[in-house]
C-alpha cells in the first residue's frame, strides 16, 4: 500500500524514544505533522537529516506559519531511540515501529522489504489528517531540507 498527497493518513500509535505513545489522530484539529521515515538511529545521512532538522526547525516552522509536529520513525528500539537522541540533542519524539517491525512504514509505503528499514519517506499532513506533500528517496538519498521549507509553506 502506498499513501498519496491527498489521501488520509493512517492513523498509528507508536513509543518514543521515552516509551510514551504517541498517536498521529492526536495531532488532528490542532497541528500540522512531518512524519519523516528513516532507516535507522546513528548512520551518517540519518545522522544529517535529522540534525539538520533540529537546528532549522524554528525557521521551517517558522516559515510555514503554521503549528508542526515533528514525528521522526525507524524501525530502531526505543532504547536506541533515546541514546541517539540523547547524544543529538533531537527536540521531537522520534518513534520505534520496532514491532510489528516496520508495521508504520509498510502501511506508508515505504518499508524496504529486503533491507528490513524505512525508506526515506517524509509525509506531511495537516490538521484534519490529510496527507498535503510527500516525498521519498531511496536508503543512501538524503532529502533536501529546502524542499520541506517550500512545501510547509504551502500549508
Amino acid at each position: 500500500m502506498s499513501v498519496n498527497v491527498g489521501d488520509a493518513a493512517p492513523d498509528f500509535e507508536l513509543k518514543d524514544q521515552h516509551g510514551a505513545p504517541v498517536k498521529l489522530s492526536d495531532f488532528r484539529g490542532g497541528r500540522n505533522v512531518m512524519l519523516v521515515f528513516y532507516p535507522l538511529a546513528f548512520s551518517g545521512v540519518c545522522t544529517g537529516e535529522l540534525c539538520a532538522l533540529r537546528d532549522e526547525l524554528s525557521s521551517l516552522v517558522a516559515g510555514a506559519g503554521a503549528d508542526v509536529q515533528v514525528l521522526a520513525v525507524s524501525v530502531d528500539s526505543m532504547f536506541a531511540l533515546r541514546a541517539w537522541s540523547d547524544q543529538e540533542g533531537f527536540s521531537f519524539p522520534l518513534l520505534a515501529d520496532f514491532w510489528p517491525h516496520g508495521g508504520t512504514a509498510q502501511r506508508y509505503g515505504v518499508f524496504d522489504e529486503t533491507k528490513g528499514v524505512a525508506l526515506r519517506g517524509t509525509f506531511i499532513i495537516d490538521t484534519e489528517g490529510v496527507v498535503r506533500w510527500k516525498v521519498v528517496n531511496a536508503i543512501p538519498d538524503a532529502r533536501d531540507i529546502d524542499e520541506y521549507r517550500k512545501a510547509l509553506a504551502g500549508l
